[in-house]
């Protein structure tokens, strides 16, 4: 999948397509996935995909007011 899918209700993207949303290499985003870390994802089979509320949900989650800010 070269760009984003639209299944009526929002884009979906493959690893290769999500990770240049997040400023990731697609590597990073798939030891991410194993480590638990990095925006929720949907398994089907062997296909893994993002949804865009998801990776929308991990980078708000990411957002800090200083570099002081350690999160939440």
């Amino acid at each position: 999948m070269s760009k984003p899918e639209v299944t009526g209700i929002e884009p979906i993207f493959d690893t290769r397509t999500a990770a240049p949303l997040l400023g990731v290499t697609p590597g990073t985003l798939e030891v991410w996935r194993c480590q638990g870390k990095g925006p929720r994802f949907v398994k089907s089979g062997a296909r893994v995909i993002y949804r865009l509320r998801d990776i929308n949900a991990y980078l708000d989650s990411r957002t800090r007011k200083s570099t002081a800010d350690p999160g939440e």
